[in-house]
């Protein structure tokens, strides 16, 4: 068996052999961190009862159209001919019809590929237009992403620092000169962001990306990094402290107890991993 997360998010354990609609089926029944061991010869009886429409893929759209047929649950899917279903959607349709049966024919996926933006983002409190509390919140969101990124064992040297106001987002990316996993740099580039581009309008919401994250790179050796060195053991020590004890044990001091509204789940959450964003 191997314990795997699905696209939504939720881990279950199926066989070497399972297919991804069953794995995905089976992350549901104990969600989030429930453990669920399906078969592969269990799986089109452990499908049978469950609405077409479960499956991933099919929609209201695809679900009215198996209705017409009289195909409402899985179980239902055998008595429709194939050719129905190849007809109308092509090989999507086919595999719709093997997907009903528990013989999905794609595979579980277990690697992660790695990422291509490591961001937060917070909403804000309404009709915020004071600046300390954006900067406030930006230092969040940086504090957040720098230690998103060391746990990884990223940096990244490109950001997009945005708020969202009355007329949309507002927003830049922006590089410097080095890779940092730093949440200190990151939250600089954020107050440099709100001194050139901010006028005081309505905060709604806030986001820092890192872009394109690479694994840390060696320090410069001709380089004078005494700053920089000591900056990393501190960001250290404080992981250990804040893993071992909770999130934002130790933090900087304007945003301890200052932004404590709660972490929203975002579709693309895992348990672990890089994808595990807020």
């Amino acid at each position: 068996k191997k314990t795997v997360s699905d696209a939504s998010g939720l881990t279950c354990s199926v066989g070497v052999s399972g297919d991804k609609t069953t794995a995905k089926f089976a992350a549901k029944l104990n969600k989030p961190d429930g453990l669920t061991v399906i078969t592969p010869w269990e799986a089109e009886a452990r499908l049978a009862d469950e609405p077409v429409t479960e499956l991933s893929g099919i929609a209201k759209g695809i679900g009215t159209f198996l209705n017409k047929y009289g195909v409402y649950k899985c179980g239902d899917m055998k008595k429709l001919p194939i050719g129905i279903l190849a007809k109308r959607f092509g090989n999507p349709g086919r595999r719709i019809w093997l997907m009903a049966q528990g013989k999905d024919p794609e595979p579980v996926t277990t690697i992660i590929k790695p990422p291509k933006t490591i961001g937060h983002g917070k909403v804000m409190p309404p009709g915020t237009h004071d600046l300390r509390t954006v900067l406030l919140y930006l230092q969040h969101m940086a504090e957040k992403v720098g230690t998103r990124l060391r746990r990884h064992n990223f940096q990244s040297n490109h950001f997009f620092i945005g708020i969202k106001t009355e007329a949309g987002w507002l927003g830049m990316k922006t590089k410097i000169d080095f890779t940092t996993d730093d949440g200190q740099v990151i939250y600089e580039l954020g107050r440099q962001f709100m001194q050139k581009y901010w006028v005081g309008q309505e905060a709604r919401q806030v986001q820092i990306t890192a872009l394109n994250p690479t694994e840390s790179r060696q320090q410069d050796l001709f380089l004078d990094n005494t700053h920089q060195i000591k900056r990393e053991k501190i960001n250290k020590a404080v992981d250990k402290i804040n893993q071992r004890y909770g999130e934002f044990t130790v933090a900087p001091m304007p945003v301890i107890g200052r932004s404590e509204m709660p972490n929203v789940i975002a579709p693309a959450w895992k348990p672990t991993g890089h994808r595990k964003t807020i």
